[in-house]
């Protein structure tokens, strides 16, 4: 069976950019997989006229900072850009990072984001997840060389449209984020390299049977997804000195904590705690986990989830 992999998402509200840096090398170093921030230009947690840097531009600069991680967002807004620019702007991370560019994907849902800065937010989740599947389409189209051309009454209007140089990886590595089971999923299963998905490990593995069906439907080999769980962890010693770092973390993004947990995460507590989760997302079919972090970005937590719990995980069931 292929290994348990670990990603990283630093939040880009609140810290600073040398904070960002410094941490995306050190992510680096300790030799996690995969590398993420969001595409937001609000806040999303607590106040969102707190700072936030833009997405696509921080990981650029990582992509000149770093020498492994492989670099995306986690996930882009399709509403932000139009997908031909989208295409060229992914090409050329890859060209930048040596082959280390994953587009990630959504529909987009915050609202006030789009209103402030003047972008069309569609008339609902169903319109602009139908511009999804349209724009992931043509996305994957004009990265493996192909000349795109939109059909009518599409939202899109490409005319006899490629894109050269092409990504230096032979097929570029599409992740698309969200659980939703009509729309979200098809598109996975008819584009998609990577899917990544919240909840419960007993939620997530009853979305992968619709995956499964969405597969079998479009004529793909469910095989050729990979399938990660979007997780927050804080690793101390106790699970009481894990919730208190926690409480600090939102303080500082100005969040309460009633706001800021779920059912899934954060999980709190020894390394121990946080590898029995994960082997139960193993179990369920996810072998990849993409954990979240705020600012301040806690060291402790990624040197521990690094170092204790990745041994702990890596190991094949009996």
């Amino acid at each position: 069976m292929d290994e348990f992999k670990i990603g990283i998402v630093l939040w880009n509200q609140t810290g600073t950019w040398t904070d960002l840096l410094d941490n995306a090398q050190m992510i680096d170093r300790l030799g996690y997989e995969t590398l993420w921030t969001w595409d937001h230009v609000k806040a999303i947690f607590g106040n969102p006229d707190q700072p936030i840097h833009e997405g696509w531009t921080a990981v650029t600069a990582w992509a000149m900072a770093t020498q492994r991680v492989r670099i995306g967002l986690m996930v882009g807004a399709n509403t932000f850009r139009n997908p031909g620019l989208v295409a060229k702007m992914a090409t050329t991370l890859d060209h930048i990072s040596g082959g280390r560019s994953i587009l990630g994907m959504g529909g987009a849902w915050f609202e006030l984001e789009h209103e402030a800065f003047g972008i069309d937010f569609g008339r609902g989740i169903g319109q602009r997840l139908d511009w999804l599947d349209e724009s992931v389409g043509s996305i994957r189209a004009l990265t493996s060389g192909e000349k795109v051309t939109s059909p009518a009454g599409g939202h899109y209007s490409f005319k006899d449209l490629t894109i050269q140089p092409l990504p230096i990886q032979k097929r570029l590595p599409i992740m698309i984020g969200g659980n939703g089971r009509t729309k979200t999923l098809r598109t996975i299963a008819k584009y998609a390299d990577m899917w990544n998905a919240f909840g419960l490990p007993d939620e997530v593995r009853e979305l992968d049977g619709v995956l499964r069906r969405h597969c079998e439907e479009v004529g793909r080999d469910e095989k050729e997804i990979e399938r990660s769980i979007n997780l927050w962890f804080v690793i101390r010693d106790s699970e009481e000195e894990a919730r208190a770092e926690w409480q600090r973390w939102m303080q500082l993004n100005q969040t309460p904590l009633d706001r800021s947990i779920e059912p899934s995460r954060p999980v709190f507590g020894s390394p121990e705690t946080i590898a029995e989760r994960l082997l139960e997302y193993r179990d369920a079919g996810f072998r990849t986990a993409i954990v979240e972090m705020p600012a301040p970005y806690d060291r402790e937590t990624l040197e521990r989830l690094a170092n204790e719990v990745r041994p702990l995980v890596a190991r094949e069931p009996a």
